[in-house]
């Protein structure tokens, strides 16, 4: 069976260049009178970034920052700089390296709008949690103003916002197809998903000498290139997803050479015919994958959920193969993804000399955003859910990188003795997933070869190790040690693979559940759910008589929080409407909704955009689904999650009178709405607008709950 031979240099294995010899600095520097006190004349690499500068892992400035001060380059650090001129990118002077630029942890138009694109306000990593800190589309805009102030340094943009950005994408705030990232921002390179491994080899390269502009076909990086390397067959895209005629009938492609046909081998084929095995995979690292051009799916929906559909299909690093999307008469190549963290490497990254605190220049402002994560700790990277509405897959991937048990530990030690504000509680074990720690395919030859979305839909892959045993020991160890007092568990967890082990539901539920636990079925009906791809509620079902038995068995009252999305692609108003009457027949109030926002690049915005079910191959003959966007639907079926609210009353009323139901209508238990609107109460027409995360449930029992804030 065909096994991986690709391999990467270990991150702490490159000579450290020699600036290293100024030693470590307390917080990276954010002015020339701290370079002055590390006794720097210049930095060698200069970080820009939408976020307040807080020197914690969790924090990507910070991790990339201190990642490349371990390789011995002095990094500043240009937090939130004013936007409009160049002054603030010029402040400490001209890097002699590059300019590494980032929105942030968040996407900037994320940070800045609602899924309804009402303008939010506030920000979570600001100081006192000011809003407009940063602008709209940052990435792009700070890459300007470097180039503004340093001509000739070399501009590298990276973070979630230009990583999901890295093709041709769509974007919801201005309902159009965008250029790639690459374009509008001209960055010289664009690094996306976990940048350490690229990050560091580009720093090294040029320190050698090197021009970024001969730094080419590097895992996890996208550039443009003037011609395809002759040592590449190029295939098209619809040689792997047949999209169908489309009228009138032209050829959106570049043309190129045709292929031999042997070339043309599946995955399938891989693993089955042992003698070829070395040829093919010979065939598949030297051959890459023509997208249509953006012209192209800028003006034709169903090409751009073909495009999708493609890109989403090489995400896995082991047999990836480099996509090319022609913009104009530009070429971008997308090299496949960065190769995942060995352990080692995860427990470097993150045993980083962190001071684990804000810059001191913000003095006594809080930063909301680290108040929320300063006592957490991330054991983990990665997820194999494929949730189609999720990026943290098409940024972070589908294959889990954890730390040793003994590094987070030495971290939870580290805030206890050193966090002034500690108070000997750990707000969250976790990362993406609470439950993912050590998970994997149980052969790598087989994780190898997978080309599958999702290791646990439309169920759990019988490949997937769910074994909880070695986070069962890791929370036993953690909670056990000296002026630990309590340890939370915050981070999404992934239930149907929680049920496989009743043994962690007992240990989670019995010592890590604050009286409530959130959880995400996302929707309650299956025509929604298969498009989620989200288990269905038989599996929620189950967790929660585990939760509520071994809730009892402890002494506990303990209650489950439960996330769900509205207008999610698929859904029906009838969707909504049993959504919301299962909500009533188990007590539930939903403080605030959620609802679905088509963030660049992922699998459902695809099916936003092209009316078509991108889960299936696409083409003009499929069937459409229906797809919520106008303001009156998408109010609406934000209104069913909120049946209870006065405010929604009169939508409410309205709309189950035209959906024959109503019946509905009434005093009795078995309503959803009353006869009569309660005085004192506008229609929802003069609402204030709908805020986009759950912070808990009101829950019809004596019992008040506390609202919960979100996880950042």
């Amino acid at each position: 069976m065909l096994q991986s031979s690709i391999t990467a240099p270990n991150l702490f294995s490159y000579r450290k260049y020699w600036a290293h010899r100024f030693g470590i600095a307390p917080q990276l520097p954010m002015s020339r009178a701290e370079m002055d006190d590390l006794g720097w004349d210049s930095c060698d690499i200069i970080i820009v970034s939408g976020d307040a500068y807080v020197d914690h892992p969790s924090f990507g400035m910070a991790l990339i920052g201190r990642m490349l001060e371990a390789q011995g380059f002095r990094v500043g650090m240009i937090a939130q700089p004013d936007w409009k001129n160049a002054k603030d990118f010029q402040q400490l002077g001209r890097p002699n390296l590059f300019f590494g630029i980032t929105s942030g942890n968040m996407d900037s138009m994320v940070n800045h709008y609602t899924s309804d694109k009402k303008i939010r306000s506030n920000d979570a990593y600001t100081p006192d949690g000011e809003a407009a800190k940063r602008p709209d589309r940052a990435t792009s805009v700070y890459s300007h103003r470097c180039r503004e102030a340093f001509k000739d340094v070399p501009i590298i943009i990276g973070g979630i916002e230009a990583s999901l950005r890295r093709i041709a994408h769509y974007d919801y705030w201005s309902d159009t197809v965008k250029k790639s990232v690459l374009l509008d921002s001209k960055a010289d390179l664009l690094l996306f998903g976990n940048a350490e491994r690229a990050i560091v080899e580009v720093a090294h390269r040029l320190a050698k000498g090197e021009k970024i502009q001969d730094i080419k076909f590097m895992r996890g990086t996208a550039h443009f290139v003037k011609e395809i390397p002759a040592d590449f067959a190029v295939k098209d895209s619809t040689d792997f997803d047949k999209v169908g005629a489309i009228a009138p009938p032209i050829n959106p492609y570049q043309e190129e050479p045709p292929c031999d046909k042997s070339e043309n081998v599946t995955v399938e084929d891989e693993i089955k015919v042992a003698p070829m095995i070395q040829s093919i995979k010979t065939l598949r690292e030297k051959t890459a994958i023509r997208l249509p051009s953006y012209e192209t799916v800028k003006n034709d929906s169903i090409f751009y959920a073909h495009a999708s559909r493609v890109m989403h299909s090489e995400t896995n690093p082991y047999n990836a193969r480099p996509l090319i999307q022609k913009h104009g008469d530009r070429e971008v190549w997308i090299n496949p993804p960065p190769l995942p963290l060995s352990t080692p490497e995860m427990d470097g990254v993150f045993d980083l000399p962190y001071s684990r605190l804000p810059h001191k220049i913000y003095g006594g402002a809080k930063i909301p955003a680290f108040e929320m994560i300063q006592h957490s700790v991330n054991i983990m990277r990665g997820c194999f859910g494929g949730c189609s509405f999720c990026s943290i897959t098409e940024h972070e991937g589908r294959i889990i990188q954890s730390r040793s048990e003994d590094s987070i530990i030495q971290e939870i030690e580290n805030i206890r003795d050193t966090s002034p504000a500690f108070t000997g509680h750990i707000s969250d074990l976790g990362g993406p997933t609470a439950n993912m720690y050590r998970l994997a395919c149980k052969d790598k030859a087989i994780e190898t070869a997978c080309r599958k979305l999702s290791c646990v839909h439309p169920g759990i892959c019988p490949n997937l190790n769910t074994d909880h045993s070695s986070l069962i020991k890791l929370y036993r160890r953690a909670r056990g040690l000296k002026g630990i007092k309590k340890i939370f568990i915050a981070s999404g967890l992934r239930y149907d693979l929680a049920v496989e082990s009743p043994e962690y539901v007992k240990e989670l539920v019995t010592y890590h559940v604050g009286g409530y636990l959130k959880i995400a079925p996302e929707h309650t009906e299956q025509n929604v759910l298969t498009r989620m791809m989200k288990p269905g509620m038989g599996t929620y079902d189950k967790f929660k008589e585990m939760f509520d038995r071994f809730s009892k068995e402890a002494g506990k009252e303990q209650y489950l929080i439960p996330y769900f999305i509205a207008a999610h692609p698929a859904t029906t108003d009838e969707d909504m409407l049993q959504l919301a009457l299962w909500l009533k027949r188990n007590n539930f109030r939903a403080d605030q909704v959620q609802a679905f926002l088509p963030s660049p690049m992922s699998i459902a915005t695809a099916m936003y955009h092209s009316g078509k079910d991108t889960l299936k191959k696409v083409n003009r003959q499929a069937a459409d689904i229906t797809i919520p966007k106008s303001v009156k639907q998408r109010r609406l079926q934000k209104a069913f999650l909120r049946y209870h609210d006065p405010k929604n009353w009169s939508l409410l009323r309205e709309a189950l009178k035209a959906m024959g139901r109503a019946d509905l209508i009434g005093n009795g238990k078995a309503h959803l709405i009353p006869t009569f609107q309660p005085k004192g109460f506008e229609a929802v027409e003069n609402a204030q607008p709908f805020k986009t995360k759950y912070t808990g449930f009101d829950k019809t029992k004596p019992h008040s709950q506390k609202k919960r804030r979100p996880r950042v």
